[in-house]
């Protein structure tokens, strides 16, 4: 009982122990209002312009969540191929690696010339950002599954397509689990990096518009924000991909 107890308060201690060091941090220092406000001019600024923040909120979050889904779905389909076919990944897994190489600075106001101002440049950038750890991922699960396993499925008259569909994919799903997680980590910073390139809505072009007329209170308050959604996102995430794969047991001990 008392852990479940010191489960459920672990957020609200830990955001606690964060204010109290960023209020003494404030007093110490003496930091001036325009480049460390006070938590509480924060909270303030949070509450005045919740209609704002909650405007431009939505804008980022919907980038975030279809450019987490999208970048996912493409990964999967991208490690697919490269797992059943040498000559696809001879070839595509090169390409996999100099993508990398290439800073998403560089890109993201390629993709604003390309697909707009709109969304489709912001869902397009954290799609990319998203793509290369679950590719990753779910390629090192798919290319690692149980010999023994495989060697029982072609005892048993399994042809290539029927070991994916019930012996790779499912031995799989984990690693992808894994890189899912990671992506949901990061999808953020591909929305962000697409709306300071260019944009008209969104927690990014507000927090942009709002360091140039130094009002850090506002930045620092669309940054409370975006790390809330970020945070209950991944959560989410995490618990559902939990539910989704039984068969993966978490052998880390609990807390005591």
């Amino acid at each position: 009982m008392n852990n479940r107890l010191l489960t459920l308060m672990r957020p609200f201690i830990i955001i606690a122990v964060l204010i109290a060091a960023w209020q003494l941090f404030v007093i110490l220092t003496g930091a001036p209002k325009y480049m460390l406000p006070a938590p509480m001019e924060v909270l303030q600024t949070l509450i005045k312009r919740s209609d704002v923040l909650f405007d431009h909120a939505r804008y980022t979050i919907a980038e975030i969540i279809i450019g987490l889904f999208a970048g996912s779905m493409l990964g999967a389909l991208a490690a697919l191929p490269m797992a059943l076919f040498a000559p696809v990944r001879f070839w595509l897994m090169p390409m996999l690696l100099v993508s990398q190489a290439v800073p998403f600075f560089a890109i993201a106001p390629l993709l604003v010339l390309w697909l707009g101002f709109g969304m489709a440049s912001k869902i397009a950038m954290a799609a990319l950002i998203i793509f290369f750890p679950v590719t990753v991922a779910f390629f090192d699960g798919l290319s690692r599954t149980e010999p023994g396993w495989l060697d029982l499925g072609r005892t048993m008259g399994a042809n290539r397509w029927r070991l994916l569909a019930h012996v790779r994919l499912p031995a799989a799903l984990p690693a992808f689990a894994s890189g899912f997680r990671v992506a949901t980590a990061v999808a953020p910073i591909g929305a962000i990096i697409g709306e300071w390139v260019g944009s008209s809505h969104g927690l990014g072009y507000l927090m942009l518009h709002a360091n140039a007329r130094v009002q850090i209170d506002m930045v620092f308050a669309c940054l409370l924000v975006l790390c809330a959604f970020s945070i209950t996102l991944y959560f989410l995430v995490d618990r559902g991909l939990r539910a989704a794969l039984p068969w993966q047991p978490d052998s880390l001990a609990p807390h005591r």
